[in-house]
């Protein structure tokens, strides 16, 4: 598990957004609501709060620093 500052990746950021999957999701209108990750898949949601809850983005950081 990751504690302290996320490094961003470019090429996963374009990955996640080029993605055939995400394509035909937005297409044909297939997507759970916000909060429907606990029951598609429970230890991925977990895991998922946890990290948000334990690390902060790069950006959110330079955003608070500067503001």
């Amino acid at each position: 598990m990751k504690y302290g500052i996320r490094k961003p990746s470019l090429k996963k950021s374009i990955a996640a957004r080029t993605s055939v999957k995400r394509f035909i999701r937005h297409n044909l209108g297939i997507k759970a609501p916000r909060g429907y990750g606990w029951l598609t898949n429970p230890k991925k949601a977990a895991y998922n709060r946890i990290y948000n809850r334990t690390s902060i983005s790069l950006f959110k950081l330079l955003k608070s620093i500067f503001k």
